[in-house]
């Protein structure tokens, strides 16, 4: 079988296993339902047929548990995405959507509306105080001379490091009472409060700057033997890389609006994608992205179910499940050298 015949069966298998997993995460709590049920809720809503399901469970299946399902899975896919482009960009295997300080910006701006009681402007605040850490990334970088990979990753160490300390004041000087339980579900990452709007931001912001990048493997391809070669090939690499960078950060943003900081999808999944498929970033970017949504839509459901009625933070889950799966990729990578 061809490199492409692979990529292709791997691509229908993944997709299948997402339209799947959507489906049967949707009937999973307290509420019993079945995959029946759920496709014919959500093809009534869409105004094909009528709703097997009487009122309150069609409520369950359209305003509780399908939005927070497709919000996990769109955000799982973009930070898996976004994890591959990262690290082929920087040529850095430990890097992740978050490694230009984007997560700590996005906390600072998070926690400061929680704290002050504006809920309403949670995801705006994030999406800002991302952006606003990206630019004081690539300001620093360049301040230190011609913008490199390695000056534009210690600089985004520098700034996620100083927005991740004034948080930490921030939180011990004004938050009280419930307050504390809102500022650390969001920290951990959290899908409990995905409705309709939570989906728009997610799935348009992987629509439009996703599917891109998930096409951008030939370019990176490019990048993986060096600036040199890119630009040997007709590519202008200051301009693709930052480009890219750009284009990262802004999906970066919008997803950790909604969702808050989610640890290792974007770090582990790639690598675990990139051991079956091999290095080509044409194959790995979009099947990435599939893994990542099957895998935080069943991350997310554990978090809601396994504790029931106790919700964890998604985050708690990907980390307790990434950590070790990192270590192992780890140990076969060694053992394979």
């Amino acid at each position: 079988m061809t490199n492409r015949a692979r990529t292709w069966s791997w691509g229908v298998a993944l997709g299948a296993a997402l339209l799947l997993s959507i489906a049967v995460a949707t009937t999973i709590g307290p509420a019993p339902l079945s995959v029946p049920d759920v496709v014919g809720s959500v093809l009534a809503q869409l105004g094909i047929g009528r709703s097997p399901l009487d009122a309150l469970h069609d409520g369950i299946v359209w305003e509780l548990r399908l939005p927070r399902v497709l919000t996990a899975a769109a955000v799982g896919a973009g930070l898996a995405l976004v994890g591959g482009v990262m690290q082929a960009l920087t040529r850095n295997q430990l890097a992740d959507p978050y490694l230009l300080g984007l997560s700590s910006g996005a906390s600072l701006g998070a926690v400061s509306v929680l704290l002050l009681g504006v809920t309403l402007l949670l995801p705006v605040a994030a999406f800002g105080g991302a952006i606003l850490a990206l630019l004081a990334t690539l300001g620093l970088a360049s301040s230190l001379g011609r913008i490199t990979p390695t000056r534009t990753v210690l600089a985004g160490v520098a700034v996620s490091s100083l927005a991740a300390a004034i948080t930490s004041f921030v939180i011990f000087w004004a938050a009280t009472g419930d307050s504390y339980r809102d500022v650390l579900n969001w920290l951990l990452g959290s899908l409990a409060g995905a409705r309709w709007p939570q989906v728009a931001i997610a799935a348009g912001a992987l629509l439009v700057i996703g599917v891109p990048l998930a096409f951008s493997g030939r370019v990176l391809d490019a990048f993986a033997f060096g600036d040199t070669t890119a630009a040997s090939l007709g590519f202008s690499v200051s301009r693709v890389r930052w480009g890219l960078l750009g284009a990262s950060a802004l999906l970066t943003g919008a997803l950790v609006s909604v969702s808050g900081s989610i640890g290792f999808v974007g770090l582990v999944l790639p690598h675990a994608v990139r051991l079956v498929i091999g290095p080509s970033n044409r194959s790995l970017l979009p099947l990435s992205a599939l893994v990542g949504g099957v895998f935080l839509i069943w991350a997310d459901t554990l978090a809601r179910t396994v504790f029931d009625p106790r919700e964890l933070p998604v985050g708690i889950v990907t980390a307790l499940i990434g950590a070790p799966v990192f270590a192992i990729l780890l140990a076969r990578r060694r053992s394979e050298a």
